[in-house]
């Protein structure tokens, strides 16, 4: 039990096993669970839970998921190497600093979820 409270988003995956191996690419540590019904992935302290939606549409996906982070430039250094695109699905967007004074790096993955990851200016 965390000593402290967290929030974890719980995401659309269209095949749990196809959704661990994409984020197995970005650093993350997952496994099926319930009868490979739910998956939990880790990345340090960064949890994300997936379902199954078999007849999800990534192009309809309005599902998303914000994690706060101490820094955003490692993540960028770290998910660089898989080569994901900058444009459709899945991608990488390139890190902004946003008005509302966070610095922000946007991922969609193959299922059309959208992870941005923020840290604090």
């Amino acid at each position: 039990m965390p000593d402290q409270d967290m929030s974890i988003p719980v995401l659309p995956s269209r095949s749990l096993p196809r959704t661990i191996a994409f984020y197995a690419r970005l650093g993350f540590e997952g496994e099926l669970l319930a009868n490979g019904t739910y998956a939990i992935l880790t990345r340090g302290a960064l949890e994300l839970h997936f379902f199954p939606h078999p007849a999800l549409d990534p192009a309809e996906c309005y599902a998303g998921a914000y994690m706060r982070v101490a820094a955003v430039d490692p993540l960028q250094a770290a998910f660089a190497p898989v080569g994901l695109p900058t444009q459709g699905i899945p991608r990488l967007e390139p890190v902004q600093d946003k008005p509302w004074g966070m610095r922000e790096l946007a991922l969609i993955d193959e299922d059309g979820n959208l992870v941005k990851f923020g840290q604090v200016l």
